[in-house]
């Protein structure tokens, strides 16, 4: 699924051999301020992306979709994954405290429509999933949303 202008489209949709479809979020044509969370659910639909910087790793979880667009939203977790981290990835990186506190609070700074539970009414902020920091790459964070575990993608510097 690739969203260009604010209309949403899917690109290269294909069913596995285990039954499930296969989406595959081509983030790069989004540009900037484009986000999206993966909610992790039983939904048969398996979202796919690459992350990992220069190292294009491609990654995938099944759920269901959450996309939203706040301008200048990837600008602080492109400075951490291509500025400090230089687009090298950082998958099972032993994160030093100031870089994991940047992230924390890039994550915590974004807040996401579309929750399950009917009495929110507001954005809520998500959290970085910190069980599974050692999954973390540039484009590519686990985190916590109302509905339980996620992934947060953005478009990857490779």
């Amino acid at each position: 699924m690739s969203v260009t202008g604010g209309a949403a489209h899917t690109k290269g949709e294909a069913e596995g051999g285990d039954g499930k479809r296969r989406v595959f979020l081509d983030i790069d044509e989004t540009g900037s301020g484009w986000l999206f969370v993966v909610v992790a659910a039983p939904t048969g639909v398996i979202y796919q992306t690459q992350g990992g910087g220069y190292g294009c790793i491609p990654y995938e979880q099944e759920g269901y979709l959450l996309p939203f667009y706040v301008p200048g939203a990837d600008a602080g977790l492109n400075d951490l994954f291509v500025g400090a981290l230089k687009s090298c990835g950082s998958r099972r990186l032993d994160w030093p405290p100031n870089l994991l506190d940047r992230l924390r609070r890039e994550v915590a700074d974004l807040h996401i429509w579309g929750s399950a539970n009917q009495d929110d009414v507001s954005p809520t902020p998500l959290a970085l999933d910190e069980s599974r920091l050692a999954e973390t790459d540039e484009a590519w964070v686990p985190v916590l949303t109302p509905d339980g575990p996620g992934i947060l993608v953005w478009q990857n510097s490779d």
